[in-house]
């Protein structure tokens, strides 16, 4: 299972691991304080190898538009 795939919040490009039942299981067990933002809980993710984060300087913005849009 490898899906490329970009977080809907902060564009963040990471590769998917394990299944969006399996992603979601993690993270509800998670913590509150592992919980505090979005980069946290990615982090986490990364960390516990659900994702894989690629540093690859490629975001999207909330529309999913690679590299932004005007708008923003």
């Amino acid at each position: 299972m490898n899906d490329s795939m970009y977080a809907k919040h902060g564009g963040i490009h990471f590769i998917k691991k394990r299944s969006e039942r399996e992603i979601n299981s993690f993270v509800s067990k998670l913590p509150a304080e592992k919980k505090d933002s979005l980069f946290e809980v990615l982090d986490q993710l990364s960390q516990a190898g659900f994702i894989q984060i690629v540093n690859d300087g490629k975001f999207a913005d909330g529309d999913g538009k690679l590299e932004g849009s005007d708008e923003c």
